[in-house]
């Protein structure tokens, strides 16, 4: 069933445009979001979530206009982008306390279980946090309330390749419950091992958006893994 519709959304800057992007997201499946450093990942995922207003196109999730009804839809989603960079001195468990005031959804067993799954010290501050245990805390955020809907921005950046996997684990284990999960990625391989959908972005533009098998069987070459298609494609759509 869809639960997402984005229907020509669009936005301008002087040295970028997002144009005419539309896809859908279905329950129970995982979507990859693909396109390299400043194809429009983040604009489009900032856009649909009103983050930043886009100059034309609707999303509606569940059928309903998110503009009309963003406090409800927002908790109902769990959206993380990357590290956490907020209140960069408080305790992990403090901002905690903050956090799950917001959702009336919360699910203290599911926090601690992702709490324990990437071994967060909750009397750390993010100041004290690599890299990528920052990206794990944000991670953990979007996932202790219930969200039916996962969009992420790049959750593997910084992730060490044992983490990475313990993360697409778990996104499987989140569609076979029903759950959406939008994740945006450059990594391929994340992609090839997790993805049932892929929606693949070029210069602001939606060049696919289709399931992984039927875009393998269009775009690949006899011989081609995935990441040698899409290095391909993006070659001929920068030349083209």
């Amino acid at each position: 069933m869809m639960i997402v519709e984005v229907q020509g959304l669009g936005k301008k800057y002087p040295s970028f445009e997002l144009r005419d992007v539309s896809f859908g997201l279905d329950s129970g499946r995982i979507t990859g979001f693909i396109g390299r450093n400043g194809a429009g990942k983040t604009t489009t995922i900032k856009a649909m979530l009103n983050m930043i207003h886009p100059d034309n196109g609707t999303v509606r999730f569940w059928g309903q206009p998110f503009l009309d009804n963003e406090a409800e839809i927002k908790k109902r989603i769990g959206y993380s982008a990357g590290t956490v960079s907020w209140y960069p001195r408080k305790k992990i468990r403090d901002i905690v306390s903050i956090v799950k005031r917001f959702y009336d959804t919360w699910d203290e067993e599911a926090y601690q279980y992702y709490l324990n799954l990437f071994s967060i010290d909750e009397m750390k501050t993010p100041l004290k946090l690599s890299e990528g245990m920052k990206v794990k805390v944000n991670l953990v955020l979007a996932l202790a309330h219930k969200s039916d809907v996962l969009i992420l921005d790049e959750p593997t950046s910084g992730l060490d390749p044992f983490s990475r996997n313990e993360l697409l684990e778990i996104f499987s284990a989140l569609r076979n419950k029903g759950v959406a999960v939008f994740f945006s990625t450059h990594i391929i391989s994340d992609i090839e091992k997790c993805a049932d959908d892929i929606v693949y972005i070029s210069g602001g533009k939606i060049v696919a958006a289709m399931p992984k098998e039927d875009f393998i069987r269009q775009y690949s070459e006899a011989g081609e893994n995935l990441e040698d298609t899409m290095l391909r494609l993006e070659r001929s759509v920068l030349h083209a």
